[in-house]
């Protein structure tokens, strides 16, 4: 009986992590859509993919939901400032640095 119940819970569990990688994916790809769309407005001869990436790997995951939030409610200015705020963090300076070079061929 217990092999039994310790099974069923780490079935569980392992249902919720697969649960909350779809989550993490569905947020982040929300995100990425409004971090480009602010990227491309923001910084029209930028190629706006690759610095999407670096500022959504720099962003926290609390950041990342109130920014796939506005997918849905539309991009406000704060979360236009907090974009840019992300993209100016260390890690994100050197991301989009270093795939800036990356680009040119460097």
């Amino acid at each position: 009986m217990r092999m039994l119940l310790a099974t069923v819970a780490l079935l569980a569990l392992g249902a919720c992590e697969a649960t909350n990688q779809v989550a993490d994916t569905i947020a982040r790809e929300r995100a990425k859509s409004v971090v480009n769309t602010v990227v491309a407005e923001r910084f029209p001869a930028v190629n706006a993919a690759p610095v999407t990436d670096c500022i959504i790997d720099a962003a926290s995951a609390r950041e990342i939901v109130r920014i796939a939030g506005a997918s849905v409610t539309g991009v406000t200015p704060e979360v236009a400032q907090e974009i840019v705020g992300i993209a100016q963090r260390p890690e994100a300076v050197q991301c989009i640095a270093a795939n800036s070079l990356t680009l040119l061929g460097g």
